[in-house]
């Protein structure tokens, strides 16, 4: 029994035993459990204290970015209204003051508005303050800022006599309280007729004149055929009438009959070229008169007033003194130049003559009436013209290539024409729209590539190839000169070349690459193009400072025939000053170097308005061969078309079901002679993708735009795959017109949606196999995706897809073509700043700096020497090119 008992309470002890384990054990993991919990409670008790700094950091770095947007569009907007400013007021009409000069309008053209001051828009670029006069209405000035007043005044009358022919626009200045002393800077107009002086009372003589002139105007000139002398000149290319400003500056009561007459100045003034600037006299409200009210608070313009304008100041005394001088003296010169058709053949004896030795034809006629005559060929082989603005350099050179176009065939005479001034002058001899003729031996017309250097360039390397291929003929039957080339090789095609380029000093400024590249150019075709019939034709305004040409003797002295316009300076011999004296329509030809025993003085012919031109251009047109083509024109202001480019056109999808091998991305038209288009070829290879670097959002669009229409007409329906991402706003509209052109071959991404495209084409990269669609991405603005991307585990968020399908895409037909707003941002979506960017092949920089490029992107070190300018790009490919190309974007498809 004691044993059953002892049993029982061993059996008892082991079971409480046990259960005091358990217990034991379970109390630990609760107090375990316990502390985790707690822990877990003080980290989220110390995120949730860290979420309003993170909140606030995030809303803060939000709103920064909201500045900079801002204050970019800000900046973007000033900059195209102060473009769009320039545009609408050129030269003379906005010029400042420290470079102002004389710019009169084109034939038949108004003067446009003038510029008084400017608008600032916070920091942006200042944008000029316009006001209409000239053609448009009256001016009145309101207020106690005198000085002010008066520099508006000095300002629109300077402004508009620069802008006009001289002695087209006639002054009447009223002052009776400070007897024209307002005016006395433009007095020099008063020798040749152009300034009246109105005294103490006269107003109701004057206005009673101009009232006079508005009747006869209405009723002689317009006769009801024309609303206005504006009118009248935009049809006939003529103006009939000068522009009348009455300048009225105070003065007492004005009489009843005074009140009336002014009123009907105001009212009919403007379309008959009667034009009003007055202060201190009230004028009556006119939808054509702009009020201009300035006192402490500052300048506004307009009723209602306008934002406030920063006035200019008043032009230099001694430029308004100078400029009036030299118009009258101008307009005192004398006759017109005489007719241009004396410098032609008679109409049968057109293109009978024979270049084999050389050019020669009239430029105009000497002191006793003979022929002055201009050659090229071995000796001289090249010219030289100088003359500053305004004395008929352009002129000359129409005279010069219709004297020469009328005697030699188009088989015998090739002219490349190039203009480095701002200006369509010389379009006319290129097929136009409203005019489809053009002159048959033109082969290229350059025009507004005044910030095109690079065109220049590539003319000049054309005449160097072209030069080699005939010195190889040349070599091949055993000759020297094209003469003998031509008696051997009758069959050729050896015709004389004439390259004239106007301005020719803006493609050497500077100390870059294209300065030097040129230079050497030009030396080469100067010392050898006269053996084989290429002859250079330069021509400046002042080629003063010009180190890359005067530090060059040996490429001066080729220039042997110079002619200097009047008071052109250093084309002559040094001690020869004879076109200091030279009267307006006149130049010194001289075929010696511009020694002085070589000067001939020629009377130059008016040639260059477009009726005298058209006429002969239209005749040597009808003549022209059964293969003429028209010549290339390049406008450096013009947005060339992709459905028009010749390389776009010609893309078409291989025959039968094959996929096109190595297709090729258009993306923008190539600086050069020919009109090629920059072609990216997408072939199965590593690193055969581009990116767009910039943040013009036209630019990058329609680089992206070209590429994918291009890429789109080498497939056909439903054989390739296009997938577009936008992720920038200001670039919807582009990529949306893209999208809908693609059709069923495109697909639509955002930045929501834009981590789920990366992820599929990541992934498809991993299946066995080559796919065999060609998938291409169209990624704009990419970089703005960085935080949609970013997120996820490492090694998987979605910019690690995106270099995995950079890297690996490519061989297996999946290429990007992707914009980013910047090199550096870029860079940080490709890994950071030591991240390779190999897998970028090629790339087009927009407004980015050639030094932010860096040797990742180019060879050498520094970068490219490349400055940005608008709607202009240099593409780069690792896989064809050792330098960077220039490129003009296509405009918009739609």
């Amino acid at each position: 029994m004691a044993d059953l008992r002892a049993q029982l309470a061993t059996r008892v002890r082991g079971m409480l035993s046990e259960a005091l384990g358990v217990t034991r054990t379970r109390v630990a993991t609760a107090e375990s459990e316990l502390a985790a919990a707690r822990d877990r409670l003080a980290r989220v008790r110390r995120a949730a204290a860290g979420v309003p700094e993170r909140v606030g950091v995030e809303r803060d770095r939000r709103l920064a970015e909201i500045d900079r947007r801002h204050a970019a569009r800000l900046a973007e907007l000033a900059h195209r209204a102060a473009e769009a400013a320039r545009r609408e007021a050129p030269g003379a009409a906005s010029a400042p003051w420290s470079h102002w000069q004389v710019t009169p309008a084109g034939r038949g053209e108004s003067p446009g508005p003038l510029r008084v001051g400017t608008l600032r828009v916070a920091d942006a670029e200042p944008v000029p303050a316009l006001v209409p006069l000239l053609d448009a209405g009256h001016v009145q000035l309101h207020g106690d800022d005198r000085e002010g007043a008066e520099a508006v005044v000095s300002a629109l009358l300077l402004r508009g006599v620069g802008r006009t022919d001289p002695g087209t626009v006639r002054l009447y200045g009223y002052d009776p309280e400070h007897l024209g002393g307002g005016l006395a800077g433009f007095a020099p107009l008063g020798t040749a007729g152009l300034l009246t002086f109105v005294g103490p009372g006269g107003l109701a003589r004057l206005l009673d004149d101009l009232v006079e002139q508005i009747r006869r105007i209405n009723e002689t000139v317009l006769a009801g055929e024309y609303g206005s002398l504006r009118a009248l000149a935009a049809a006939t290319g003529r103006r009939p009438e000068p522009w009348r400003v009455a300048v009225l500056l105070g003065g007492d009561e004005l009489s009843r009959h005074e009140r009336g007459q002014l009123d009907r100045v105001v009212r009919t003034g403007a379309a008959c070229g009667v034009h009003l600037v007055v202060r201190g006299i009230d004028l009556p409200d006119d939808p054509g008169l702009t009020r201009i009210r300035t006192g402490a608070d500052g300048t506004r313009i307009g009723t209602p007033p306008g934002p406030p304008v920063r006035l200019d100041p008043p032009p230099p005394a001694t430029l308004v003194t100078e400029t009036c001088r030299e118009i009258a003296a101008r307009v005192n010169a004398g006759p017109p130049p005489t007719p241009f058709t004396d410098l032609l053949p008679p109409p049968e004896q057109m293109w009978k003559e024979d270049s084999a030795h050389g050019l020669t034809a009239p430029i105009g006629e000497g002191p006793h009436g003979r022929p002055v005559l201009l050659t090229l060929g071995d000796y001289p082989p090249h010219a030289l013209i100088g003359g500053p603005s305004g004395t008929g350099k352009t002129n000359l050179i129409f005279a010069w290539i219709g004297a020469l176009a009328a005697r030699y065939s188009p088989a015998e005479l090739e002219f490349y024409l190039l203009d480095f001034k701002e200006g369509v002058s010389f379009a006319r001899f290129a097929q136009g729209r409203r005019d489809p003729s053009w002159l048959p031996h033109m082969r290229l017309v350059g025009i507004n590539v005044n910030t095109d250097r690079e065109f220049g360039l590539a003319l000049l390397r054309f005449l160097a190839e072209e030069l080699r291929r005939r010195a190889d003929a040349a070599k091949k039957h055993e000759v020297t000169k094209l003469s003998e080339l031509r008696a051997v090789d009758p069959a050729g095609h050896w015709p004389r070349i004439v390259a004239v380029v106007d301005e020719f000093q803006a493609l050497l400024a500077g100390r870059d690459v294209v300065a030097r590249e040129a230079a050497d150019l030009l030396e080469d075709l100067a010392r050898r193009g006269r053996s084989q019939g290429i002859h250079l034709v330069l021509a400046s305004q002042d080629v003063r400072g010009i180190e890359a040409l005067w530090g060059r003797p040996a490429l001066v002295a080729q220039f042997t025939l110079r002619i200097a316009l009047p008071k052109a300076l250093r084309i002559l011999a040094e001690r020869n000053d004879a076109a200091q004296a030279l009267p307006r329509y006149h130049a010194v030809v001289n075929a010696e170097s511009g020694l002085t025993e070589g000067n001939e003085v020629a009377r130059i012919p008016s040639a260059s308005d477009w009726e005298t031109w058209s006429e002969l251009q239209h005749r040597l047109w009808r003549m022209r061969p059964a293969d003429a083509a028209p010549a290339r024109l390049f406008d450096g202001d013009a947005i060339p078309r992709l459905t028009e480019a010749p390389d776009f056109r010609a893309l078409t999808p291989p025959p039968g079901d094959a996929a096109p091998r190595g297709p090729v991305a258009v993306l923008g038209e190539i600086i050069d002679v020919q009109s090629r288009s920059a072609a990216l070829r997408l072939p199965r290879a590593p690193g055969r993708n581009l990116a767009v670097l910039g943040t013009r959002v036209d630019e990058a669009c329609a680089v992206l735009d070209a590429a994918a229409r291009s890429l789109a007409r080498q497939h056909r329906p439903g054989t390739a795959r296009f997938s577009i991402a936008c992720l920038d706003p200001d670039a919807d509209p582009a990529a949306r017109a893209l999208y809908e052109d693609l059709a069923d071959d495109a697909a639509w991404y955002d930045e929501e949606t834009v981590a789920e495209l990366m992820a599929e084409t990541a992934t498809a990269l991993t299946r066995p196999g080559t796919p065999g669609t060609p998938h291409y991405l169209l990624l704009f603005a990419v970089d703005a995706a960085a935080g949609a991307l970013a997120t996820g585990s490492p090694g998987s968020t979605g910019l690690d897809r995106l270099r995995r399908i950079l890297h690996d895409g490519p061989e297996r037909r999946t290429h990007v073509l992707a914009w980013w707003r910047g090199v550096a941002r870029m860079r940080a979506d490709l890994g950071g700043p030591a991240a390779r960017t190999d897998q970028i092949g090629a790339w087009v920089a927009l407004d980015v700096q050639g030094g932010e490029l860096g040797s990742a992107l180019y060879p050498g070190s520094g970068g490219p020497d490349w400055y940005p300018r608008p709607w202009r790009g240099l593409f780069f490919d690792r896989a064809v090119h050792r330098t960077g190309q220039v490129i003009i974007p296509y405009g918009p498809s739609r």
